[in-house]
């Protein structure tokens, strides 16, 4: 908590346009206010100081100390100094007017506590005017003593000592004044910092605001990079694989090659539905990570089998007893299968892929490897294929392995971890092409 003492280098920022005409014209009001009391004071011949200077002084001595808050607030502590300095010396000249002068001097203290730049000056000149001010009243109670009438208090009737009475009177006043200005800077001085503070952490607020609205708009993009990569990467290869095999035996066994033709039809139509499953989430403006799964590890083997159409000789086993999983979860598996056959069709000249899903005591671990050109750069290794499924995998605190295999092919590698599942004996069960 902020105490009203503490600094931590803040400068409180210079007075407004419309701050600066306020002292202005709180100055003149003051002034003319100032001059009027003179002027009443002058003419009952209240002169509690002794005889008064001339007119022309006395006129001068309330400028000098009225005036300058015009300026309180652009030249804080400037103007204290001036204002109880001409306090000072027009208390020594007998200037007969101090009750406007005494509040001046108060707004002036004030002023410097609330407006200074530097608040450890601030202090130190305040208390430095604070001092002189009772300095200059123990002088002048002293100059004083002599010159009080035998029978200045013949109507005394208190307890306490007459003259000691009027002295803590004197000092008990000043201390009231000099004490409250002080405190009622210091307060606004704390008031506009922790206002300053305030604005600073709401602005904070609104970029940590406008932040995770940036990430959330690059999380979703990213969602989407990774789907219309792996919907569209998928389908296309297929249909690459699919054409090219229709072309090839089109002419000598059309039976073949409309089998490719009708698995170029099923593989776009599948595309197709994705494309619009994505759309549709797009339009209700859902914030999920991977929407509502449409795909998941139960729809491997059929993958498989537009893989095994494709031309790949398909090896697929699943080990373990299978356990639910989160639908996110399921999906993100399927998807790296997806990618890993993508590639393999794309990039690999493979023969052969073999997938395996196992079941583990507190992992679900997914493997896929293939017989082609372990060593290929555009695939998974370095491609976008590679982030998006390491984006998968660490969306699910998992870990990916990927690279080629020392007798050849590429191997891809997924563990995702699972909750703790009841122990169970292990089963087993492999379907091969």
């Amino acid at each position: 908590m902020t105490t009203l003492g503490s600094s931590d280098g803040w400068r409180r920022p210079d007075p407004t346009v419309e701050q600066r005409r306020a002292d202005v014209l709180i100055a003149l009001v003051v002034t003319a206010v100032a001059l009027l009391n003179l002027t009443l004071t002058a003419s009952v011949g209240a002169f509690h100081l002794g005889p008064p200077p001339s007119w022309p002084e006395q006129v001068a001595w309330s400028l000098a100390i009225t005036v300058p808050l015009a300026v309180r607030r652009r030249f804080p502590l400037t103007v204290a100094v001036v204002v109880s300095s001409a306090f000072i010396v027009a208390q020594v000249r007998a200037a007969p007017e101090m009750q406007l002068a005494t509040g001046t001097l108060f707004c002036a203290l004030y002023t410097a506590g609330a407006w200074a730049g530097d608040h450890r000056r601030s202090r130190q000149v305040r208390l430095g005017i604070i001092t002189a001010m009772f300095g200059w009243l123990l002088v002048s109670i002293w100059l004083s003593i002599d010159a009080v009438p035998p029978d200045a208090f013949d109507g005394a009737t208190g307890p306490v000592p007459p003259l000691l009475a009027a002295i803590v009177n004197a000092v008990l006043v000043n201390a009231l004044i000099f004490g409250f200005a002080y405190f009622f800077g210091e307060t606004a001085w704390v008031a506009a910092r922790r206002h300053h503070q305030l604005e600073v952490q709401a602005e904070q607020l609104r970029r940590a605001r406008d932040e995770a609205g940036e990430r959330a708009v690059m999380v979703e993009r990213l969602r989407i990079a990774r789907e219309l990569h792996d919907v569209v990467a998928h389908h296309v290869s297929v249909m690459g694989v699919q054409a090219a095999a229709s072309r090839r035996v089109m002419d000598k066994d059309p039976a073949r090659a409309r089998t490719a033709l009708e698995a170029i039809e099923q593989s776009a139509r599948t595309a197709v539905d994705e494309l619009r499953r994505m759309l549709s989430l797009l339009r209700r403006g859902t914030g999920t990570d991977e929407g509502p799964a449409t795909v998941g590890i139960d729809r491997v083997e059929a993958l498989l089998a537009g893989a095994r159409d494709a031309g790949l000789t398909v090896r697929f086993g699943v080990f373990g007893a299978p356990v639910p999983l989160p639908d996110s979860l399921s999906q993100a598996a399927y998807r790296i299968v997806q990618e890993s056959v993508t590639n393999t069709l794309k990039h690999a000249g493979a023969a052969t892929i073999d997938v395996r899903i196992r079941y583990l005591a507190q992992e679900l671990e997914v493997e896929s490897t293939d017989d082609g050109r372990g060593g290929r750069v555009d695939g998974p290794v370095t491609g976008l294929g590679l982030i998006g499924m390491r984006e998968r995998v660490a969306a699910h605190d998992g870990t990916l392995e990927t690279g080629p295999r020392p007798q050849g092919g590429f191997r891809v590698r997924a563990r995702f971890p699972l909750a703790a599942q009841p122990t169970c004996p292990v089963e087993a069960a492999e379907v091969a092409a």
